[in-house]
């Protein structure tokens, strides 16, 4: 089974985080959430979803992990301004390990520099950085480049979910 790391802080999209996380546990990946610093409480934007940071960024080593996961909402606009989730996040891409990243959660990917010529999709106000970033930039449920796999909006879940875990078999 794969360990999954997933990126995120305070202000994350609630639903972007939990419904992926049990379509991973239930398949029996393991979700390994990478914060600011271990053992901080987060909490989404809309505060139905908590949870505790398991390791710290400083000590996190993205060649443990098989795949990313980067949850919407503000968190990957806040984690982008943090040099070491950037060089982190960059790691997944360039190895091609699979990537997970839906709605705001292709910012981090933006400014890792890593989507020029990339298929994908997001949430609507991200669209044109997409394009500027280099990406081939489609409105659909989910969009599948290689191993990334990304969607636009909670109202996408299910599909997103389906096309992530497809990745990890």
């Amino acid at each position: 089974m794969s360990k999954i790391a997933c990126v995120m802080t305070n202000m994350f999209e609630d639903s972007e985080y939990t419904s992926p996380l049990k379509a991973f546990q239930d398949k029996g990946h393991e979700v390994v959430v990478i914060g600011s610093e271990s053992g901080k409480e987060i909490e989404g934007k809309n505060g139905e979803a908590k949870t505790k940071v398991d390791v710290g960024i400083e000590d996190a080593n993205a060649s443990d992990y098989d795949a990313l996961f980067i949850p919407g909402g503000f968190s990957p606009d806040i984690l982008r301004a943090d040099d070491q989730f950037v060089e982190f996040s960059k790691h997944f891409i360039l190895k091609d390990k699979p990537v997970f990243a839906i709605c705001h959660g292709p910012q981090l990917l933006i400014t890792a520099d890593v989507l020029h010529g990339r298929k994908l999709t997001g949430f609507k106000s991200i669209l044109m950085d997409l394009r500027h970033a280099g990406a081939n930039v489609f409105d659909e449920e989910v969009v599948v480049c290689g191993n990334l796999v990304t969607s636009r909006t909670p109202d996408d879940l299910e599909a997103f979910n389906r096309e992530s875990v497809k990745q990890l078999q």
